[in-house]
């Protein structure tokens, strides 16, 4: 059955980091611009090239998750599930109150269980294959985030897991805005998670030239700087709990913000690099913009995409000019890649989180350890501090290997339209 547009808000979060092992420690994390780039510690990386990560720091699976949930699942499926705690939690749900037919789980991974393959694939080789753990392919597969969350709740909707590289979550999110705003659902658990900082991860993005390879924290993750030269891999979880505003009224939920607008294009130009014009990520920007019924001068801070590298953020500095035209010099613009790494597929929920705190609270998160501006990267990225500053319309931009671009617009919540 359709109904007209719905409206469609925030109303919990759940946020793993490497600056936060709670939304309110990454959060504060980022508004005082803390690095969560360090030496790895999962593996010994010292002789390697790549030596820093974005790693958890002090992670405790154990508090939020049973023995059982950690040994027949990967690492990225525990991060998803205590990531979601936080988020049920946050969001006071009770799912016996609520129809379990009519709440979806949108969850998704950019890469998934790579721990478990390549722990298994050792195995295999060392004792046979018959010796291969039963959960291997449970473990491993990307739905099985969506799967675990929906088992662990009793979700009876749908659970599906959207896989575009690093704008996986964002689709997730966005597809999840639409489910309810178009009728189909009232409430969804959404978000991203990744957990593949081992060596066949590190090294698989190496030698495709992607990652960072000195050791100065300082200058491991410098978006739009000149001196650029890839990104730092991260692990962690971002999930949304998004409803239908009546939905959420009815059962008292706080509200954090509104989502009002999503859109997904393809370059359909390269494998890993963007269209050189960045049309596909100007369009993403531009539909969803329409989509919101959102004038592009109205929009006051873009989460960039912002990995580091030296295509991605000239390419996105051109699409946010094409796409804003002279307002892109006054809106404000910031990556906080620059302090959480790049969480691959679970980079745009922790990035949706950051922005939904950043129109909530009116504040734009900084762009830190940026020094020297590139050129080509001439917008104003909101460098070494924060600034307090009326935030109504914000984005938050995802983009990824194979042409991916996402968008979505979160709103300031206000009680009347």
């Amino acid at each position: 059955m359709m109904y007209n547009r719905r409206r469609v808000v925030i109303t919990g979060l759940g946020a793993l980091t490497p600056v936060g092992n709670t939304v309110a420690e990454t959060w504060e994390g980022i508004k005082n611009g803390k690095n969560g780039i360090a030496p790895i510690t999962h593996y010994d990386a010292s002789n390697d090239e790549v030596k820093l990560a974005a790693e958890l720091k002090n992670i405790r699976l154990e508090d939020k998750l049973e023995g059982k949930e950690i040994r027949r699942t990967d690492r990225f499926t525990q991060l998803a599930l205590y990531a979601t705690d936080e988020a049920v939690k946050d969001a006071s749900l009770n799912f016996e109150d609520i129809d379990i037919k009519r709440t979806g789980v949108y969850y998704t991974s950019g890469i998934g269980g790579l721990e478990t393959i390549n722990d298994q694939k050792q195995r295999a080789m060392e004792k046979g294959y018959h010796r291969m753990s039963p959960f291997f392919i449970p473990s491993s597969i990307i739905n099985l985030a969506a799967g675990n969350i929906a088992i662990k709740y009793g979700i009876k909707g749908p659970a599906i897991s959207h896989v575009t590289a690093c704008a996986s979550s964002t689709n997730a999110l966005g597809e999840a805005f639409r489910a309810i705003r178009d009728g189909y659902l009232d409430l969804a658990i959404t978000g991203g998670s990744e957990g593949c900082v081992i060596p066949i991860g590190i090294f698989g993005f190496a030698v495709m030239q992607a990652l960072y390879r000195g050791d100065d924290v300082s200058k491991a993750s410098i978006p739009f700087d000149v001196n650029r030269g890839g990104f730092v891999m991260g692990e962690g979880a971002g999930t949304l709990i998004i409803e239908e505003l009546e939905h959420a009224k009815k059962r008292n939920a706080k509200i954090y913000a509104e989502v009002i607008g999503y859109a997904a294009t393809c370059d359909a130009t390269h494998i890993t690099g963007p269209d050189p014009e960045g049309n596909g990520a100007k369009d993403s920007m531009l539909f969803a913009l329409e989509d919101g019924l959102v004038n592009p001068n109205e929009v006051d801070y873009i989460n960039a995409h912002g990995t580091s590298t030296p295509l991605n953020d000239k390419v996105e500095t051109l699409a946010i000019r094409n796409a804003f035209g002279p307002h892109a010099y006054e809106l404000n613009v910031s990556s906080t890649k620059s302090m959480t790494g790049h969480l691959l597929g679970a980079s745009g929920a922790v990035e949706a989180i950051i922005t939904t705190l950043a129109v909530k609270d009116d504040f734009v998160p900084p762009t830190i350890n940026t020094t020297d501006l590139d050129p080509e990267c001439d917008l104003n990225y909101t460098l070494g501090k924060g600034v307090a500053k009326k935030v109504n319309y914000a984005l938050s931009n995802s983009l990824g290997f194979g042409g991916h671009n996402a968008t979505v617009v979160i709103k300031k919540y206000q009680e009347e339209e």
